[in-house]
């Protein structure tokens, strides 16, 4: 007699970039492997594979290579929380004194996309240019090292060229994603500081998975506000 197939729940949500409502179930343990693995080596292009594969693999999404970096986060946090509990414990470092270390237990379900009053796509750098910009894909994201601090100008340019999704101008719209990369960059290198800072901007203001909690540092009993950033800081 063959052993019973097991029945998976399934769940909705919505997605923080355009609303649409997806379907999605919790990832199974041959799922978990791949990703605990990863996570093991280190490597980040391999913990990226494995979260776009178990998004692929648990939701009804066909175009995980395009989502924005927030939604990669958002949907990869949903669906953790529906497989190995409804909390994570994180360790946080307590900033009064910048080295104390002390563990959390945050509520998965407290963890939100952030939206910047203000933040808009649509980019005026002049009284005639409008630019509109895409967001960053998770492996845009990866490719420029934007998740580091060590990232350099032209990592920072490389990103923002890559996000550029049409330039309009009285004439004409003119399609960036159809164009010679090279192109988009030298329309970036000929922007003066102000221009290129309002780019920089939206890249700043744009959307992401945050949590402020308060820490008690046990040594100095001072409390203080921690905001965590990112999937990486929910990793536990």
């Amino acid at each position: 007699m063959a052993l019973p197939t097991l029945v998976t729940p399934k769940f909705k949500m919505k997605l923080p970039s355009d609303g649409r409502v997806v379907n999605y179930r919790p990832f199974l343990v041959k799922e978990e492997k791949v990703l605990l693995i990863a996570t093991e080596t280190g490597n980040q292009d391999s913990i990226v594979n494995a979260i776009k594969d178990i998004i692929a693999s648990c939701t009804d999404i066909k175009d995980v290579e395009a989502l924005p970096t927030f939604d990669i986060e958002f949907v990869f946090l949903q669906i953790r929380t529906k497989s190995v509990g409804e909390s994570v414990d994180v360790g946080v470092t307590c900033p009064d004194d910048n080295e104390t270390q002390v563990e959390v237990k945050i509520p998965l379900d407290s963890i939100k996309v952030k939206k910047t009053k203000g933040h808009s796509r649509e980019i005026k750098i002049s009284d005639e240019i409008l630019i509109t910009m895409d967001y960053p894909s998770l492996d845009t994201f990866v490719k420029a090292n934007f998740v580091n601090d060590g990232q350099d100008v032209d990592q920072i340019f490389e990103m923002a060229a890559s996000c550029v999704k049409s330039v309009t101008t009285p004439e004409e719209v003119h399609d960036c994603k159809n164009m010679p990369h090279k192109e988009v960059l030298e329309f970036l290198d000929s922007m003066s500081s102000a221009q290129f800072k309002d780019v920089q901007q939206f890249f700043e203001t744009m959307p992401k998975l945050t949590h402020t909690l308060k820490v008690t540092n046990p040594n100095t009993k001072v409390v203080s506000d921690v905001t965590l950033e990112g999937l990486a800081s929910f990793f536990g």
